[in-house]
């Protein structure tokens, strides 16, 4: 027999506010360990499938088994290749010659070749000395030939090697000894930690462009995705906020999570599209968007209210929510309108049957508390479906809206990674700079831009076409 918990604690805290043969201190014991009761079950049963948890905090976790396909393994026809190809100008050329002993007696000209090419690579320091020519005059005086403007010591690392350390460090997310072993035993080339973190301190400077380059893009967009997580700085509870769209990325720490914090990073409050969130409520306090709620997180809260609080009607709905999103990608992204409203009396109807099922909770007699009396927490997900309607079938008939906020999760996700490598960030600067870098870095790749190419282009002084093609567009505003 399946009890309902939360049904059970709302009667035992309607018998105690109308008991009135109890003691206040009696009273408060009693509430107390309803409390934690409640606590505790809400706990029980969660999951990555029903709840924010990752994946790797489940239980016994075991990987679903994929359906058998009717395709054999392997490539398929037609499917583009990833295969060495031969390049025209190879590096080295070594030539095979027919040892003559070996072949029959008689006359042979030449036929040309065959060839076969074997991919390799060569890692090796590289040092190059620069050598400026001094003049003396009759005077004693010397004239000294001009450096170039990126070598101003004795001995200095080249932008190849910052460009390697900083893809190591920041992208791939490598502690700094083992960073400097690569660089030691490999190549030969000592380098400190304090190295290391200069060079990742001179790509967040140098990206203070590309920082403000992808607020203004982000603020233009029609979509942006909105996301929020916890970091530790230091041993202290802070923040990384993210705003993001299919072609820009950019993360930034803040030591709040509310809308201070979003108004100072000065991304949402100029922006007029499509705000893609969790609803989280702070992100209604921006009136000029238009609100969008990630299905995602509605689908496992329903299935968390299905399987610990028996609500059917939770099951319905997150099966109703996959067929209208199956509908959506069948219609190549948005449904006519005479479909959207069809699909929209369904999802009114189930939640006005659900009204039975879970309905508000009775007002406690006696209650002394001003407000509305708590809810459950299925019954907090069906009035948020039922108010936030629009929020909610948003998707149903426009291209651009997604069904989820999965973009801004995915964009976070290494956020997470790290603070699992690392445990936390040591100093708020350090949390800066990795969010810059990250959020160029995610950006690039959005744009077909390899990570080490990007790399390369910020420590030489350049930029990539797509930052530049947005640098011509200001400027021809500008003038």
């Amino acid at each position: 027999m399946t009890i309902n918990i939360d049904n059970a604690v709302q009667e035992a805290e309607r018998l105690l506010a109308t008991d009135e043969n109890l003691s206040p201190a009696i009273k408060a014991s009693f509430n107390m360990l309803l409390v934690v009761v409640k606590l505790l079950t809400d706990r029980l049963g969660l999951n990555s499938a029903n709840s924010s948890q990752p994946p790797a905090s489940d239980p016994n976790r075991k990987k679903k088994s994929r359906a058998k396909s009717a395709t054999s393994r392997g490539g398929q026809h037609g499917h583009p290749g990833s295969n060495l190809e031969p390049v025209s100008e190879p590096d080295e050329i070594k030539r095979i010659v027919l040892d003559r002993r070996t072949l029959p007696r008689g006359k042979y000209t030449e036929g040309g070749y065959e060839s076969r090419q074997k991919f390799d690579i060569h890692i090796s320091r590289h040092v190059t000395e620069y050598r400026a020519q001094v003049l003396i005059n009759e005077k004693g005086r010397r004239f000294v030939a001009a450096f170039p403007e990126d070598v101003v010591r004795a001995t200095q690392y080249g932008a190849s090697i910052k460009a390697n350390a900083v893809y190591m460090s920041m992208f791939q997310l490598i502690p700094y000894e083992r960073i400097q072993t690569h660089f030691g035993e490999l190549f030969n080339i000592p380098i400190s930690a304090g190295s290391l973190y200069n060079f990742n301190v001179d790509a967040y400077e140098r990206l203070a462009l590309f920082d403000a380059v992808a607020k203004v893009q982000l603020r233009r967009g029609c979509v942006v995705h909105a996301d929020e997580t916890g970091i530790n700085v230091d041993g202290k509870r802070r923040w990384l906020h993210n705003a993001s769209c299919d072609r820009w990325t950019l993360i930034a720490p803040h030591a709040k999570r509310g809308k201070d914090a979003m108004d100072e990073i000065n991304i949402l409050p100029h922006f007029k599209g499509h705000l893609i969130h969790d609803h989280w409520k702070p992100y209604y306090k921006y009136k000029d968007c238009h609100h969008v709620l990630c299905n995602a997180h509605h689908k496992r809260e329903l299935i968390r209210a299905h399987e610990q609080d028996d609500q059917a009607w939770a099951k319905k709905m997150d099966e109703l929510l996959d067929k209208i999103n199956s509908a959506v990608k069948d219609a190549g992204g948005s449904l006519p309108v005479d479909e959207c409203k069809r699909w929209r009396q369904k999802y009114r109807s189930l939640l006005k049957k659900a009204e039975s099922e879970c309905p508000p909770p009775d007002p406690v007699l006696g209650r002394k508390k001003k407000g509305r009396v708590a809810r459950s927490k299925s019954r907090n997900l069906l009035e948020r479906l039922r108010d936030y309607e629009e929020d909610v079938l948003c998707f149903m008939g426009n291209k651009v809206v997604p069904f989820t906020n999965n973009q801004g999760e995915r964009d976070l996700r290494m956020a997470k990674v790290q603070q699992k490598i690392s445990g936390c960030f040591r100093s708020w600067k350090g949390a800066e700079v990795f969010c810059r870098i990250r959020s160029y870095l995610s950006t690039c790749r959005k744009h077909n831009v390899g990570v080490g190419e990007a790399l390369e282009c910020l420590f030489s002084g350049t930029w990539p076409d797509f930052i530049q093609e947005k640098l011509k567009e200001f400027e021809m505003i500008a003038e």
